[in-house]
């Protein structure tokens, strides 16, 4: 069985469960992820949509710029705005990318990679053991298989 996560919004409006582990996590970098979370960096957990159970009230999806010229959708808490999931403008709605601090365990959640690192704060030391990119990265090259078929299944919808 697969192991689930549990999270939710800062007032308890919103509850989510991700029925899955995540299909891969990014730390990145970027400048509009240092923006959007106030944070040097986001921890980014991408799921298949359907693999992710909302108890409460129903998110608000609000259309935002990104680094990407078609934006991306942030999924907010009505009550407390704090984001729940984005969708990628390049995966489309059937791919939640869920920022791991939401997550009631995200400790033990570890990024698989990092990207960006051009832009992250000098500060920040990198690992040694996980694939870092200056900036995005091939996902032809980088995704494993299992990654592939899971995106690609969910992308078939």
């Amino acid at each position: 069985m697969a192991r689930t996560f549990e999270g939710g919004c800062l007032c308890g409006a919103v509850r989510l469960c991700l029925e899955d582990e995540p299909i891969i996590t990014h730390a990145c970098h970027c400048r509009f992820c240092q923006r959007v979370t106030g944070a040097p960096f986001a921890v980014n957990a991408m799921i298949e949509l359907d693999r992710i159970t909302l108890t409460g009230q129903d998110p608000e999806a609000v259309h935002t710029p990104s680094a990407l010229p078609a934006g991306q959708k942030l999924h907010r808490c009505r009550t407390c705005r704090a984001m729940l999931w984005s969708n990628h403008s390049l995966l489309g709605d059937r791919i939640a990318i869920v920022p791991v601090g939401i997550l009631d365990e995200a400790q033990v959640i570890v990024p698989d990679i990092h990207c960006f690192t051009a832009t992250r704060h000098p500060w920040v030391v990198l690992p040694d053991d996980r694939p870092c990119f200056a900036g995005d990265y091939d996902s032809e090259l980088v995704w494993s298989d299992r990654v592939k078929a899971r995106i690609g299944a969910a992308l078939a919808g």
